[in-house]
Order: C-alpha cells, then structure tokens, then sequence
C-alpha cells in the first residue's frame, strides 16, 4: 500500500492540531494558573473585587514591593514543615509500589501460566475485591489498629494501599503475561533454567514496559490518596495530600490558603517530570502488552 493511502487530507490534518493544541492548553491551564497565583498573596489570587489583581498582583506589590512573594512557599515549607509530608508521600509510595509489583508480577505471572480452573475465579474475586469502595474496606481496620497500638503510623497505612491496589496490580500484569508466548518458557527450560530462572532472566526483560505502566499506576493510588491516608495516618505523620486539606482549614489545622495553593503546586509539578520521562514505556506497555517481536 502506498504512502498517500495514509496521508491525511490537509483540512483534517489542520483541525487535528487545532484540537489537540487547544485541549492541551485547557488541560495545562489549571497548573499554570495555580503556578503563577502561588507567587501572589490571597487577596490578589481570590480577589472578587476584580480578578485581573491575580495577573497584577496590586496588593502583593502594596505588601512586599514586588509582585511575586515566596510567602506561600516558605509558609508551608518552613513554618508548616510540608517538607514532612513529601517524605512520608515518597516512604509510602516506595513501599506500596516495591510490595505490589513484587507480589503482583509473581501472582499474575502464575495464574498467566496456570492450567486449573480456578484461575478464573481467583481473578473475579481479585476484581469485586478491587470495585468495593476504599473507605469500605478501611473501616474494617480501624479496629484492631487501635486495639493494638497500630494507628498513625506508616507501615500500617502501607499495609492497607498495598491490599487495596494488590487487585488492580494482579490483573494488570497477568493480562501482559497472557500476552507473551509461553514458547519462551519453553525454550529457557530446554536451556537449562528453572521456572523460576525462566521469569527472572527471560520473562522480565521483555516484561518491563508492562512493570513500568503497573508501578506507575500504583504509585499514583499511593501518591493522591486521601481517603485511607487521612484515615490511619496521625497528625506527625500525614502524607501530602492530607497535609495539603489541613490547611485549608479542618479540625486538625487552621491554615493560610496560600500554604495550600503552594502546596499543590509542589505536590503536583512531580507528576509532570514522571509521567514525561516514563511516557514511551508507559505507551508502549498499554498498547503492546509488553510483547516484543
């Protein structure tokens, strides 16, 4: 088939870099937003008086004779210790994700090239297991947490993430094993390898697109959540997101909403370096399966 059977017509080619150009901006727009009034003072950036004070920046010219101000940055840094937080986040997130693709990659490699029947049935419990509500599912921990000492600290809440995302992780992986032909088992066994030295040394390698997309997601269950984190983890011990709503202002803190809005900003930019360095392999692991010709 020729080359000019693909090419697309220039109208269509036109508007689809018009669509995609005005999609980005609206979806970037947010970030942005919230970047550039990170830098301002509340009355500037929730001004109702008039909302071009949040691109001028007149009162924080008025207070700091400039108009931008780290104030927001050093309110939630220093004065709150944000930078706690940051460090529970990544302990967690190192946990959650190092446990479940550990288990994950081993269950789902299993059941991929397991012949009995209750495979099947061991994957639809995985999935009811994975669709019930979190906070379901935390409250019935809340109990013997408490009975024995357990609540507040990280390993607990760690414990329960990893339960929680184990499911999603298991059928994830078990679909891209699926996906890769069971000849190369085979063909390590003829060459001298145990099942066992047959995932590691022949599997894996052609495996990681997949591993890379899993981890990803599960670092993102660990990194935003909300529901359990502010559930089980103390005061000293809270990760960002549940740090980022206390000074919003609950029963825990009465913050600055500044602190807040330059909490998010530093709770966000992450996500963008992460998913943009591990973009092609998280492509290709969702479009392959991580099978390799």
């Amino acid at each position: 088939m020729s080359a000019k059977a693909f090419k697309q017509p220039p109208m269509l080619r036109l508007a689809s870099s018009i669509f995609i150009i005005v999609w980005l901006i609206l979806a970037a727009f947010p970030f942005f937003w919230t970047l550039w009034g990170s830098f301002k003072v509340e009355l500037d950036f929730f001004s109702k008086a008039d909302w071009r004070n949040a691109l001028t920046g007149a009162r924080t010219v008025a207070e700091h004779g400039s108009a931008f101000t780290t104030n927001g940055y050093e309110g939630a840094w220093v004065q709150e210790e944000f930078w706690r937080a940051v460090l529970n986040t990544f302990i967690v997130c190192f946990f959650v994700v190092t446990i479940s693709l550990t288990f994950g990659t081993l269950g789902g490699y299993a059941l991929s090239r397991s012949g009995f029947r209750y495979t099947f049935w061991l994957l639809i419990a995985a999935l009811i297991f994975r669709a019930m509500p979190p906070i379901t599912l935390v409250s019935g921990y809340l109990l013997p947490f408490f009975e024995w000492n357990l609540w507040g600290i990280l390993p607990t809440t760690i414990i329960v993430l990893v339960a929680i995302n184990q499911p999603f992780t298991l059928w994830m992986l078990h679909s891209f094993f699926q996906k890769i032909p069971k000849e190369l088992d085979e063909s390590a066994k003829v060459d001298g390898c145990s099942q066992f030295q047959a995932f590691r040394h022949v599997i894996i390698p052609v495996m990681w697109p997949g591993v890379i997309t899993t981890g990803l997601f599960s670092f993102l269950l660990a990194y935003n959540d909300f529901a359990v984190t502010s559930m089980l983890l103390s005061k000293e011990n809270q990760t960002m997101v549940p740090k980022i709503a206390s000074f919003l202002g609950t029963t825990q803190t009465e913050g600055n909403v500044m602190f807040a809005v330059a909490a998010v900003v530093s709770a966000t930019a992450p996500l963008f370096v992460l998913v943009m360095f591990f973009q092609r392999q998280i492509v290709s692991g969702l479009t392959q399966g991580a099978v390799k010709g």
